[in-house]
Parts: C-alpha cells; structure tokens; sequence
C-alpha cells in the first residue's frame, strides 16, 4: 500500500513531531543527552502518539547552523536503534527518517521507517533518489538556501544562516521546489508521494520566513502536499525579541497561519498543545456552510 493513501490531504492538517537522536539540538530536546536515550525515544513517542501525533521525525544530525556535520555511520548509529526501539514498542507507528544521506535512509527504511525528509531535497546526496523509488515510500523535498560559510550571530545566542538573495521570493521558491519534484519523478518517485516544503529557516530572513508561512496556498498550488516546520526557529526570536524558551507563543501563530493558509503537515517539537492549535484551525477552516474543505485541495 503506498503511505500516502493513509493521508486524504485537504481533509485536515497532519501533525509530524520532531525526536532529535542527537545530543546538541538547537532546541534542547536531543534524546542522546539523557542517561538513557533509548528508554528517553521511546517514552517521548509514546507521548508524541497519544497527543495526536500522525508521524514521529527522527533524525540524528543536527540542522542547526554552525553544527558539525556527521558522517553516515556515525548517523546510522545514533537512529537505528532508536527507530528499531520504537517500532518494537509500537509496531503501527509512521516513523519517518529525516537525512540527506542514502546509507542512512536505506538503513532506517530496513529497520522499520516509512517516509524521508531530506532537508537538501534528494541534491546532497543523489543516490537517495533511487532508495526512496525503490521502496516506494513518501519523500519530503525541502528548499534549503543555507550555506554552511554564511552564518551571522543572533542576539539571544547562537547563529542563524544569513539570508539568500531572490529575484522574488515566492516565485523563486515555488520554481525550485517544482524543479526538485521533477528530479523526483525523473528518477521513479511517484508524484503521490511527493512532499514540498519551503525551509522555514534555511537561507530566509524573518520577513522572508513570514512571507513563505502568509503564501503556504500559493506553494501548495504546484501540485503537491506541503509541509511547514516553523517550531522555535529563530524568525520569531528576531520578531518579537524573545529568547529561545520563549518561542512556543510565536511558533502557535506561525502554526495557525499555515494551517489557515492550507499546510498539510506542521513539524513541531511540543505535539500535545500544537495538536489542540492545529485541530482548532482546522475546525475554523474546514467546517463552511456549504461543507466545502480548503480549495486548494491536492488530490
């Protein structure tokens, strides 16, 4: 059964939640710091799951700016015993594996994952392409502008990547991330298990990241489900001034407006009090006079 028919997109958002296996996660929640971070996965999915969450993200390099980057082996052996772990204990649980590298995602697919999010949309490395066509499962294709060379220092500490530069921002990212589903399809990934995501983040500055989240219907008009991820990032420090902890206000908003705007999937760190932003938004949205759902529905 190909995964994406479990998901009727235009019916409701899905929630994806965030289980870092790593040990320097920008948000503070890496299972790797706990004294026992098996035992720490499995209980943070566990809960992730009975908040409401329809898929539990793991990854084990951190996407940070300025974080070191991790050979495959060394990836492999922070997530693969995490997701056997958990697929172990909860053996119906949509596990999806979120790397850039093909010995990775063959890995975690052979242990029980069933969907990647690649934040470099198949480009880092191309061999994942054919893994993903392969075993048939759904692909997440993010736009990343960062550069590893193009850090700049925020105030509450810490680095953001600097901003790229776009003839037009929302043109720009809506061609990209077409071309990136056009390499997918090119190489055997079938476009009903396509994901587009426009990279809260990656290579935008705050007001770049508030246009992508006010325009998620204009993204979503290329023809594939979008997810959005803006939980705790450093846009909404730099919009409403506030420290690190104090980003779950600004990341409800953010959440609310793409939903409104039609996301289909939001990526969040704390599932169970987005779960209740996200079904609030959907009852607002999708419960109209006439029973219609979003318009922009992918079918």
């Amino acid at each position: 059964m190909i995964l994406t028919d479990h998901f009727k997109w235009g019916n409701r958002c899905y929630l994806m939640g965030i289980l870092n296996a790593t040990p320097d996660s920008f948000s503070g929640d890496g299972v790797l710091s706990e004294n026992d971070p098996i035992s720490a996965a499995i209980e943070q999915a566990f809960s992730f799951l009975e908040n409401g969450a329809d898929i539990i993200d793991i990854g084990g390099e951190s996407t940070r700016p300025g974080a070191k980057p991790l050979v495959a082996a060394e990836e492999i052996d922070r997530v693969i015993p995490v997701i056997e772990a958990i697929i172990s204990s909860m053996p119906e649980c949509i596990i999806s594996i979120d790397t850039s590298k093909a010995d990775v995602a063959a890995a975690a697919l052979a242990a029980g994952a069933k969907m990647i999010n690649d934040v470099w949309a198949l480009e880092y490395d191309q061999r994942i392409a054919s893994i993903a066509a392969k075993a048939n499962v759904p692909v997440v294709l993010m736009h990343n502008a960062s550069r590893a060379n193009a850090l700049e220092p925020i105030k509450e500490g810490g680095f953001q990547y600097s901003p790229s530069e776009y003839g037009h921002l929302l043109n720009d990212v809506c061609s990209d991330l077409s071309k990136s589903a056009s390499l997918a399809e090119a190489a055997g990934i079938l476009p009903e298990q396509i994901i587009v995501d426009p990279g809260i983040g990656f290579g935008k500055s705050a007001s770049q990241n508030l246009a992508l989240l006010n325009y998620v219907d204009l993204i979503r008009s290329i023809g594939y489900p979008v997810l959005v991820g803006p939980s705790r990032k450093s846009f909404i420090s730099n919009v409403l001034g506030v420290e690190l902890e104090s980003r779950d206000e600004g990341t409800a908003a953010a959440i609310a407006a793409a939903v409104i705007r039609g996301a289909d999937i939001i990526r969040v760190h704390d599932v169970a009090s987005m779960k209740r932003i996200v079904n609030m938004c959907d009852s607002i949205i999708r419960t109209r006079p006439d029973g219609s759902v979003f318009a922009g529905a992918v079918n």
